[in-house]
């Protein structure tokens, strides 16, 4: 029964008069005696029909600007969803599907990501349920409970070379013969030194070659800063992907800046302007020429171009080489004793009690420890880093570790 039509009906009427002739006749009566008799009247009848006060004199407004109607309840659907998937997406979707009639949601994911590298996609998951509604049906998974929170790491401020090595995607452009390019740059945050810019693909594997390229020359950098863009972040535990827990595994330390907060990261951003400015501006006719001019224009930054907040010395007179020499071996994974230890598969599971359970997809091929916390749970280590807990009882994955949505502040090295 509707709230508004019980309200009535405990007062015996049929119609909503007797309810406003109450009210309007307590009113009359205590515009002699001021507010507060006014109120007492208008709590008495709602102390009578059991409801609070701001309610009874809601659904006589209802009544008086809509009549009996007004006081049927309203539907609970919110104006607007800030969550729901954008119609540009579910056409996507659509458009994938027509052409892949096979296609689950994954497939179709990993199409739309190849696409749309740095996209805000909507979840593997959701285009399941998506296609499940299209089909007529919804189709509902378990959805793995949350994992324990983590305070956000601040961010470093470099004291020396190689303290903080700045790393990002430039914004993607054309060279003049219509080919696409991606400029990966990296650069040493205290010295400002430009590192190397490499033309390549938002992939995991010419990256990581690169950056070995990039370790033999220079050394390992003591911290990495990355924002959450593809390869380099994650949307499983502490928003890791393969690169940056390759680089973990190295025993270099990665500060992720928060979503949307280009700041975070304000001086690299500059030098892509900079950048732009001297060599895409127009662009170079082919990316291979893209790359000699990118090439040329570091050894002018590093070497011939004045730095305001270097005093106006140029980044090669105050960067050195790290004394942390990089050769190829990853650091072995240790345990302490007590601790259980599994071998996480390619796609990212483990065995454990008979069943796979997923730990995630950036943690394949590596070994990780599952601490006991208490009987049917245990929580979940990457080297010295929690990653998640694992509960028995859980039917999936693990309860994924995640950083609070606190801001990031500095911290001395």
């Amino acid at each position: 029964m509707d709230m508004g039509v019980g309200f009535m009906m405990s007062f015996g009427v049929c119609h909503g008069h007797a309810v406003e002739n109450f009210f309007v006749a307590g009113s009359a009566s205590a515009l002699c005696s001021g507010r507060h008799a006014r109120s007492h009247i208008g709590a008495q009848l709602c102390r009578a029909t059991r409801i609070s006060l701001k309610t009874g004199f809601k659904w006589l407004r209802r009544f008086r600007a809509e009549g009996g109607p007004g006081l049927r309840d309203r539907s609970r659907q919110p104006h607007s969803s800030p969550n729901r998937t954008p119609e540009r997406w579910l056409a996507a979707i659509r458009v994938l599907r027509r052409k892949h009639s096979r296609w689950g949601g994954r497939k179709i994911y990993a199409r739309l990501r190849q696409h749309y590298p740095r996209a805000r996609l909507p979840k593997a998951r959701t285009i399941t349920d998506w296609l499940g509604r299209w089909r007529g049906k919804t189709v509902r998974r378990p959805r793995t409970p949350p994992g324990p929170r983590r305070p956000r790491p601040s961010l470093t401020v470099p004291q020396g070379p190689n303290d903080v090595w700045t790393v990002d995607f430039k914004g993607w452009f054309r060279t003049r013969d219509g080919q696409r390019v991606n400029p990966l740059t990296v650069r040493d945050l205290f010295s400002r030194f430009m590192l190397g810019i490499r033309l390549l693909p938002l992939a995991h594997a010419p990256v990581q070659q690169y950056f070995q390229a990039l370790f033999r020359r220079y050394g390992l950098p003591r911290i990495i800063r990355v924002d959450h863009g593809a390869p380099f972040a994650g949307e499983g535990p502490l928003e890791l992907a393969r690169l940056s827990a390759w680089w973990l595994r190295l025993g270099i330390g990665v500060e992720f800046t928060r979503r949307g907060c280009p700041q975070d990261n304000g001086a690299h951003e500059q030098m892509h302007r900079i950048y732009k400015a001297y060599t895409a501006a127009p662009p170079a006719a082919t990316p291979a020429a893209q790359q000699r001019r990118s090439s040329r224009w570091v050894h002018y930054y590093n070497h011939q171009r004045p730095h305001e907040a270097l005093g106006q010395q140029v980044p090669a007179r105050r960067y050195y080489k790290s004394r942390r020499r990089y050769h190829g071996a990853l650091l072995p994974s240790r345990y302490p004793r007590g601790w259980h230890t599994r071998q996480v598969s390619p796609r990212g599971f483990i065995h454990w009690q008979g069943r796979a359970r997923g730990i995630g997809r950036a943690f394949g091929g590596e070994r990780i420890g599952l601490k006991p916390v208490r009987k049917g749970e245990h929580e979940v280590y990457f080297g010295k880093h929690l990653i998640g807990v694992l509960m028995d009882a859980d039917p999936g994955a693990m309860r994924s570790a995640r950083w609070s949505t606190t801001k990031p502040r500095t911290q001395q090295p």
